[in-house]
């Protein structure tokens, strides 16, 4: 089966095509990908991971064409951020 593994950075972003054996986990996907690597100061622990954008765990076992993203938490919470640039005008 062929997934994608999708990583993206305020100033760069990969995207690593992977083909797995069927009953392949996420957790092999990002493995194999490698991106973890690529982004040393990325803090690790607090990745989420995701499937076209809905959270799933490590053992979530993938289909054929997933998106597997690895999501960096939020800097601002996105209503504090509309209420900030309303005010900014």
């Amino acid at each position: 089966m062929q997934v994608t593994v999708a990583l993206a950075l305020p100033d760069r972003a990969w995207l690593v095509a992977l083909r797995l054996p069927a009953g392949a986990t996420v957790d092999e996907a990002v493995e194999r990908s490698g991106l973890r690597a690529r982004a040393p100061g990325v803090d690790q622990a607090n990745l989420t991971l995701a499937i076209f954008g809905k959270p799933i765990t490590p053992a979530t076992v993938l289909r054929d064409g997933d998106r597997v993203e690895l999501l960096r938490p939020l800097l601002l919470d996105p209503k504090q951020a509309r209420r900030r640039r309303a005010r900014e005008g």
